[in-house]
């Protein structure tokens, strides 16, 4: 049934849906292939849920210090199987939010296992068979889930990834983390907050090695202060996993290995493209590393064929995803007639990074280090959250907002922050940096008071000597 659609969306992650719904904005007659739950891995067992752990996790350690804001509260615990209880209710909410979008916007589903026959055509084998569709172009937004260790595989009891994580049969008394990205970090700060003993082990010489420098000297003894034992430039050698508990053998950053018990270990080294298996390799596609290889706009070597979100190289964020489907969407639409789309290509440089540990972390852009090596002569400046106002009075006076700037032009090279709702305030910069903007203009922009986003202004002024209140 050739050209049965306009627009086939092979998986429904945050790219995915996205794709379909701008698609059918356009009057692309659209349709969507997914083999599991509606929003993918983000919604349904990534960003969301994660983030109502997270939530729970910040009201209880408010709790926790409650006589620091002149109140009471005694006798206080967690409830585990309620708090996760709450998150997945919280991610039913959103896939069901999805299937709404779905209708609304006149998107057929296909639930099953979606297979390339052509770049153009996909067999879909679920509940009621096999029947293959086809499309003038089909979106590849397969996503990627986590990557194992050879000598620690996943079983879901002492070796969890983030999905076991997310819906513990316990609570760890001991806990090891393995890597300190995102998402590492992320559950390394849920747990501790949440009782456990956590240990952190990253293999480059600092945590969050993808932020800039400063923030991750901050973080890190942020996390020793709240207890957490925090080894970079170390790496697992080994995992003995037994029905009590798993050992492990570490080796530090002086070469010696160090033995240690756990009774659980969370591995969060990294993403595997779900790439395999969903006939690519007959399509001409590049590949690298398993990562689609795709221009600007989503397109891939294949004609008709495009491809977005995690299966393509990085950064591997669902709001990068989301863009990348609304761009292939209007390139799509271009392609097929529409003069009233002017789709633009990706620009990696604009998108923002978010952890959502305690104390939180945001950026945007060049790191101060990144911007020197790209051969710019910098301007950096730094304001901490001790000298804002807001952030006293709502006793988060940790952190601060660190601006990087091109000395020559004034270009905002970057922007990076770590301490009380800046995953809020990043997309400031986000903005002014999408408009191109200079430090004079952000100099004129007159913030709100009282906002910990005046953090923002005074590390601007700081970068050119002008910081108020430091």
């Amino acid at each position: 049934m050739a050209d049965q659609y306009d627009v086939i969306v092979l998986g429904s992650g945050p790219g995915g849906y996205v794709a379909a719904i701008r698609c059918a904005q356009l009057g692309l007659k659209t349709a969507i292939v997914e083999r599991e739950l509606l929003g993918g891995i983000c919604l349904n067992w990534g960003c969301i849920p994660t983030k109502a752990l997270l939530r729970s996790a910040e009201v209880l350690n408010h709790m926790k210090h409650a006589a620091s804001y002149g109140l009471a509260a005694d006798n206080i615990r967690a409830d585990l199987d309620a708090v996760v209880k709450r998150s997945r209710g919280v991610a039913k909410q959103l896939n069901q939010g999805v299937t709404h979008l779905m209708k609304k916007n006149k998107i057929t589903m296909h639930m099953g296992t979606g297979v390339l026959k052509s770049p153009t055509s996909i067999e879909v084998t679920g509940d009621k068979g096999t029947e293959t569709i086809s499309a003038k172009h089909v979106i590849v937004a397969t996503g990627a889930r986590a990557r194992d260790l050879p000598f620690a595989k996943a079983d879901g009891n002492r070796v969890w990834t983030y999905r076991h994580a997310m819906t513990p049969k316990e609570l760890p008394s001991k806990l090891l983390v393995i890597g300190s990205g995102a998402i590492g970090i992320e559950f390394a700060s849920f747990y501790n907050d949440m009782g456990a003993d956590v240990t952190v082990v990253e293999m480059l010489d600092r945590v969050v090695p993808v932020e800039d420098a400063d923030v991750s000297a901050f973080l890190e003894k942020a996390l020793t202060k709240q207890g957490m034992k925090i080894m970079t430039g170390a790496g697992v050698e080994s995992l003995a996993v037994s029905a009590n508990g798993v050992k492990a053998k570490i080796k530090a950053k002086d070469g010696k290995v160090i033995d240690g018990d756990y009774s659980h270990v969370i591995v969060a080294v990294g993403i595997v493209p779900n790439t395999e298996n969903i006939g690519l390799e007959a399509q001409g596609v590049k590949m690298e590393r398993g990562f689609i290889q795709i221009d600007g706009y989503g397109r891939t070597g294949a004609k008709g064929l495009w491809a977005i979100g995690d299966v393509t190289p990085g950064p591997w964020l669902a709001h990068k995803a989301s863009h990348e489907g609304v761009i292939a969407a209007e390139a799509i639409a271009a392609e097929l007639g529409n003069k009233d789309v002017h789709p633009h290509p990706m620009d990696r440089a604009n998108i923002p990074g978010c952890t959502y540990c305690h104390p939180q972390i945001a950026s945007v852009g060049l790191t101060e280090a990144k911007a020197k090596e790209a051969g710019y002569t910098v301007k950096a400046g730094t304001f901490p959250f001790i000298g804002n106002g807001k952030a006293i009075a709502l006793g988060e006076p940790e952190g601060f907002v660190k601006t990087v700037f091109d000395a020559k032009t004034g270009e905002l090279l970057g922007a990076h922050m770590i301490g009380a709702e800046v995953t809020e305030m990043i997309q400031g910069f986000v903005v002014g940096k999408t408009l191109e903007t200079t430090e004079a203009e952000l100099m004129h922009t007159v913030f709100p008071h009282p906002t910990i986003s005046e953090s923002m202004h005074e590390s601007v002024l700081a970068a050119y000597g002008r910081a108020l209140h430091i």
